[in-house]
């Protein structure tokens, strides 16, 4: 039972982590600046290119790879870092979620100025906001406290949005001023000579999207932050104002599903056993290196579920399909056996000449994996570089299957893990990862 609560406690982070499900299309809910991007049934992926000046003394450089994996429901919503519930009543919305703190460093991005002193990680935030669409834009207040046991931080806002439309640009104005209290000011700004109290940032942000096509849009936003005279304070810490920007493009399915979607969603269910490999991902897609076992004898066994999200567009041979998935780690004698979880969209082809005798089909996934412990494969990759590891990474799928009855296809395919190049904070700035080669048997339940 314990262990079944892990795994179903764990699917549920993952799944919000990519299964981005937002509000109807209007003002946003809270400081989050992609909430109210889709409407309700929607889906699409983006990336961001991120960029942040640090408050430390001697930080490296902060341009940050954000990858973004967005789905919609009516009552639950992930956008990127933050996942939730939000319940709503006419002009009046309620959330409780879960957010990503983007802020202090891990131990390959230390400042010079706090060598020695300790790494302030970056963690998560549980909280619940209200706010209230009026005619001249929509305050919220909001309240945080981190349950990561990083901080043990508490942080209280109070903001605004308002909305601008023209033609196919949106730009959306954001003003907050965001109460912290000792605690958490104290583990990202502290040292051994100095304190730091509980103070009020203030916060200006201009968010912007623009809609090229009906799917791709360009999306980006800049933003300034003055922070308390008790972070200023900290010897660590260099003065100025902490400026901030993003941009990227998102690309949204949502307008398509109505039309392409399948008229029932029946289950897809996978289940997988695969070995782990030496090889690089991309060698084993061109078959280039398929060797096993060459340096850890671990294996992993896995059980995918999912449904169809979209099926033959205009009559094209392709498919997207959205799945969740607990993964066993067999790590044999290394250390002990342990779960991850992974929730990715799946896109499948299957326009061969030979389709007619034997459907074949080639996938890429792509998603996000929380691993409750670190495989050995992935602490021996990070430490040939002397870096650290991180839980939550970047999964890929790809995949070729063969279909061997009416909906059951057997496969070969890679379960991979990885950061963004050590290019991602949300990835902890892994360069590195895991690959094993598995064998499948997939079958969809009508």
């Amino acid at each position: 039972m314990r262990v079944g609560r892990r795994i179903y406690r764990a699917l549920g982070l993952v799944v919000a982590l990519v299964g981005l499900a937002c509000a109807p299309s209007g003002v946003f809910a809270s400081s989050d600046p992609l909430i109210d991007a889709l409407p309700v049934g929607g889906a699409g992926v983006g990336f961001l290119w991120r960029y942040e000046r640090s408050l430390y003394k001697g930080a490296p450089s902060n341009l940050d790879n954000l990858p973004l994996y967005l789905y919609e429901g009516e009552r639950a919503y992930l956008h990127g870092t933050r996942l939730g519930l939000k319940f709503a009543s006419d002009d009046w919305r309620f959330d409780a979620f879960l957010n990503y703190r983007f802020e202090g460093f891990n131990r390959d991005n230390v400042p010079t100025s706090m060598t020695g002193l300790g790494v302030r990680e970056p963690g998560w935030d549980a909280g619940v906001s209200l706010r209230r669409r009026m005619d001249w834009g929509t305050p919220y207040v909001e309240a945080l406290h981190d349950v990561s046991q990083s901080s043990n931080g508490s942080e209280l806002r109070a903001g605004y949005w308002n909305e601008w439309r023209s033609g196919r640009l949106t730009l959306k104005p954001h003003l907050m001023a965001a109460w912290r209290n000792a605690s958490l000011n104290n583990h990202y700004y502290g040292t051994p000579g100095y304190e730091a109290g509980a103070g009020l940032d203030l916060h200006a942000a201009l968010y912007a999207s623009y809609a090229l096509t009906e799917s791709w849009n360009l999306v980006g936003q800049i933003g300034t932050t003055r922070r308390s005279s008790e972070i200023t304070s900290s010897p660590v810490v260099q003065g100025g104002l902490q400026n901030e920007m993003f941009v990227g493009f998102l690309y949204d399915w949502s307008p398509k599903q109505a039309r392409w979607a399948p008229p029932s969603k029946p289950l897809i269910v996978k289940a997988l056993y695969g070995n782990s490999s030496d090889c690089d991902m991309l060698q084993i897609m061109r078959f280039n290196c398929t060797t096993r076992h060459t340096v850890d004898n671990t294996d992993i066994a896995a059980l995918h579920v999912g449904r169809m999200l979209i099926d033959t567009p205009n009559g094209w041979p392709v498919q997207l399909a959205g799945f969740i998935g607990a993964q066993r780690h067999l790590e044999k004698t290394y250390q002990d056996d342990f779960w991850s979880v992974m929730a990715f969209f799946k896109a499948y082809w299957y326009g061969f000449p030979w389709d007619k005798y034997v459907r074949t089909r080639v996938a890429i996934g792509s998603g996000l994996s929380y691993s409750e412990q670190i495989s050995q494969m992935e602490l021996r990759d990070q430490a040939k570089h002397d870096r650290g590891n991180w839980k939550l990474l970047n999964y890929m799928d790809p995949s070729i299957d063969f279909r061997v009855a009416r909906d059951t296809y057997l496969g070969l395919g890679v379960s991979h893990r990885s950061g963004e190049f050590a290019k991602s904070q949300f990835f902890g700035n892994v360069n590195g990862g895991s690959n094993y080669i598995y064998v499948s048997i997939e079958t969809t339940l009508r």
